[in-house]
């Protein structure tokens, strides 16, 4: 089914329109139509290959490096199947180019709110991207595909050009911390927005979760769209549950 409550999504979209600062937060949920899937989903990552985890991790990543060139096989299999944005993401762009877009906060490293056209500076992504390089050692960041060219041209764990440090995806792995200003970006969007709209998370990952708590403390009216529950659905003044690619469309009036 593609919407469960079509009355939640009608009073959903006159809150909407009354809004002046809408902050969105994303997840997994938004990116799987774009045949990204998620980790811990049915048909996730880490569900099908527990290995997987491993790349995932900073200590077995750093340590070992089996794991390294699994992650590089990986990476180049993402940019081979070039995903690109999707209803949702673009359906997004709507609130942007209306004036009413605080902010975009995503839990994705897929790059696909970019790549959909928001502007770079109302795009904060606290797990990282895919998208670029980082060397562990000395911190360069580089585009990725300037990396993977390397790796194709039988370079299986490429070594940063210019301390010859370990590369990863400039993405947070497990036992990496976030960027502080990041986050602390993410935090000033959930208190200085009227409402603030989560897709396609279970808001059940921190300390991005507690951009719920802080936008209704602050006064904002708080929406929640995913196909299952989440942590954080007794928070929201509505919850509609059903197809993404649905409802965010028909939210933003496509």
């Amino acid at each position: 089914m593609a919407l469960d409550d079509t009355n939640a999504l009608t009073r959903t979209e006159v809150i909407l329109s009354a809004a002046r600062r809408v902050t969105v937060l994303t997840g997994a949920g938004i990116s799987t139509a774009a045949g990204i899937p998620d980790f811990r989903g049915p048909n996730g990552v880490w569900t099908k290959n527990p290995a997987a985890e491993k790349s995932s991790t900073l200590r077995h990543y750093l340590a070992d490096e089996e794991v390294r060139r699994a992650a590089w096989e990986g990476r180049l299999a993402w940019f081979a199947r070039a995903p690109q944005p999707t209803r949702a993401h673009r359906a997004l762009v709507r609130l942007e180019e209306r004036g009413q877009l605080r902010a975009m906060i995503t839990q994705n490293v897929d790059g696909l709110h970019l790549a959909a056209g928001h502007s770079p500076s109302l795009v904060h992504e606290v797990h990282g991207s895919i998208l670029r390089s980082r060397c562990w050692s000395c911190g360069e960041r580089r585009d990725m595909r300037d990396v993977l060219t390397r790796v194709t041209a039988a370079t299986p764990d490429p070594r940063c050009e210019s301390c010859g440090g370990i590369l990863k995806s400039d993405t947070i792995l497990f036992g990496e911390s976030l960027d502080g200003a990041v986050i602390d970006e993410a935090m000033a969007a959930a208190q200085e927005c009227d409402l603030f709209v989560a897709i396609g998370t279970t808001l059940s990952v921190y300390p991005v979760a507690n951009c719920i708590p802080r936008a209704r403390d602050a006064g904002a009216r708080v929406v929640i769209i995913n196909g299952s529950e989440t942590d954080m659905d007794h928070l929201a003044d509505e919850v509609i549950r059903g197809d993404i690619e649905f409802i965010v469309p028909a939210m933003c009036g496509e």
